[in-house]
């Protein structure tokens, strides 16, 4: 069973980054993992921005077609709708899911 990548970048104001990571830290993140449709997640920002821009991309990691269905289909809005509600105005969200063909490690 191969896994299914779920992307989210944001682009958010630079204004409330600092409040705009915290939360997705301590509340969204660990939401979205406790709905058991994701192995793994990862927060990323984005590297050699223009100036004033803040992008971070939140990669999870999900078990199968299935759980990300489930995800999408009994989880996602109300998750996504709490963002929105927060800082709507604030930011702007890019979705996109990718299948993972074969995962390489490099053990040191």
């Amino acid at each position: 069973m191969e896994h299914i990548i779920y992307n989210v970048t944001v682009s958010i104001d630079p204004a409330i980054e600092q409040d705009w990571v915290n939360w997705m830290r301590e509340i969204h993140i660990p939401g979205v993992m406790e709905t058991g449709c994701f192995l793994e997640s990862r927060m990323s920002k984005m590297n050699d921005e223009e100036e004033g821009a803040c992008t971070y991309a939140m990669t999870y990691v999900a078990y199968s077609q299935d759980h990300l269905d489930d995800y999408q289909q009994n989880h996602a809005s109300r998750l996504q709708a709490d963002h929105k509600n927060r800082y709507e105005g604030r930011f702007a969200a890019f979705r996109s899911t990718l299948n993972v063909i074969q995962h390489f490690t490099h053990e040191r």
